[in-house]
């Protein structure tokens, strides 16, 4: 291959690109024969499998209602217990599988001490499940 330049010097020097046609050809020899040689490398047994009309079993958690009133009062599954009482009963469900789900509904002038010694008593008996239930905003 001739390059034009400038100089026309008579002495060729060393090319120092590198050809890319025979990396092309090579390239597309082999995925010629990827194409060809992928369809014929499956060798799957064919079987007719039965068919199974059966649901798996879905165990639901059981959900618990704790509720606290504004005057700290607390009820669980709208049962009224101290809160010894209380603490046994999470222990008693954090044995349970799967465990409850423990939704607390705290009224809106509770102080924040009562729901953080609620969720102590849960995280201390071993329940991961704690969820809060609150009212939709309806203004918009």
């Amino acid at each position: 291959m001739a390059f034009g330049g400038l100089l026309n010097d008579a002495g060729d020097g060393d090319n120092a690109e590198i050809n890319m046609i025979p990396l092309i050809d090579v390239m597309l020899v082999l995925l010629v024969i990827f194409i060809i040689t992928a369809p014929l490398m499956m060798h799957a047994v064919k079987v007719d499998l039965p068919v199974a009309a059966s649901q798996p079993n879905d165990v639901k958690p059981e959900t618990i209602n704790l509720s606290i009133k504004a005057d700290g009062s607390v009820y669980w599954n709208a049962v009224p217990m101290e809160q010894t009482a209380w603490r046994a009963q999470m222990d008693l469900a954090a044995a349970q599988t799967p465990q409850p789900e423990i939704h607390i509904r705290a009224d809106g002038e509770l102080a924040y001490k009562n729901v953080a010694q609620i969720m102590a008593d849960a995280a201390r008996s071993g329940l991961t499940k704690l969820g809060f239930v609150t009212l939709p905003d309806t203004a918009h």
